[in-house]
């Protein structure tokens, strides 16, 4: 009998053993992907698990999609009405049972042993909040891309390795219970970069560690890069602060690591857009050059994006003289 969970408690039929590990799924309008990511978590070599897949008010055939798994008891889909991502994650973490809670976003995929790996790993760790592992990055059709360059993965205390830069990816993670009753779940006041406030938050209490292998498949390409880069980064601003403030994150790290969260932050979105827009970039570098901290590599990527920028004006040149002589 399948297992189907409404919000408004109709339709329910609960499936009664507790699992160890809860796999949270928040889609909205992903029914092209969710059927491989959904699989993936079915292909575990872990096989105590239950996953909650809560459809955040998709319009797409997302229901459609998420029906031939509800004959596995371990999958319950729950329907909601736009909540938005903080609320629907929240949801999922309220109804889970597991003494773990594991994320996976519905255009994401896992290795089969992941599960397993990460679980072996808090079992000989109790004292360990977090456990989250690499990635692989894949694009629309499923390609592998090359590795980008990010911040190395830290274990143990990581506030200020954090604070600087979230190097943990949200489809990686496990997350033990008790911490959410601790620090509490996603803020719903952000929409944006809400792992990296919910992160610091754990960080400042609770230890993390990796599996340093590529459990991961992280999908990227398929959004509006400068768009989104643009909100992220406004949103990582007010969440430092408010983190410095209330919850006195800054009296736990040295002022130099404040600085560099900034000035990285700045630096990290020129890199991103050097290749597709340089001007953009350009006008990250600078505004990283406010911090002492950092200032060098700002300068340097401000002199990568101005190469870019003059590169791009002789090969428009060039055209556009080509085209006159013809």
């Amino acid at each position: 009998m399948p297992a189907f969970v409404s919000v408004n408690g109709r339709h329910s039929r609960p499936y009664n053993m507790i699992p160890t590990v809860s796999v949270v799924m928040a889609a909205k309008n992903y029914a092209r992907f969710l059927p491989a990511a959904v699989e993936s978590v079915r292909a575990q070599t872990f096989p105590d698990w239950e996953l909650l897949v809560i459809d955040d008010g998709s319009t797409d055939h997302t229901p459609e999609a998420v029906r031939p798994f509800l004959a596995d008891r371990r999958v319950r889909y729950v329907r909601s009405d736009r909540l938005g991502q903080s609320r629907a994650k929240n949801l999922g973490i309220g109804l889970s049972r597991g003494a773990y809670v594991a994320f996976l976003d519905a255009d994401d995929a896992w290795r089969p042993t992941k599960l397993e790996k990460q679980v072996a790993l808090f079992r000989e760790q109790p004292d360990t909040g977090v456990v989250f592992c690499r990635r692989s990055l894949i694009d629309e059709t499923d390609r592998p891309l090359p590795p980008k360059s990010t911040t190395p993965p830290q274990r143990g205390h990581v506030l200020s390795a954090m604070y600087v830069q979230n190097f943990v990816c949200f489809s990686s993670v496990i997350v033990r219970r008790a911490v959410f009753d601790h620090v509490g779940g996603f803020d719903p006041q952000w929409d944006l970069a809400i792992d990296y406030d919910l992160w610091l938050r754990v960080a400042k209490h609770h230890r993390f560690d990796f599996v340093d292998e590529e459990l991961v498949l992280y999908r990227t390409g398929h959004g509006n890069l400068s768009k989104k880069l643009s909100d992220r980064v406004a949103t990582a601003f007010s969440i430092m602060h408010r983190a410095g403030t209330r919850y006195g994150v800054n009296e736990a790290i040295p002022a130099a690591v404040v600085a560099e969260g900034y000035a990285s932050t700045c630096r990290t979105v020129g890199y991103v857009m050097r290749a597709p827009e340089p001007a953009t970039a350009a006008r990250w570098y600078l505004r990283g050059l406010r911090w002492p901290n950092g200032r060098k590599a700002s300068a340097k990527g401000l002199v990568a994006a101005v190469l870019g920028m003059l590169r791009r004006k002789r090969v428009g040149g060039s055209a556009e003289n080509a085209s006159e002589n013809i």
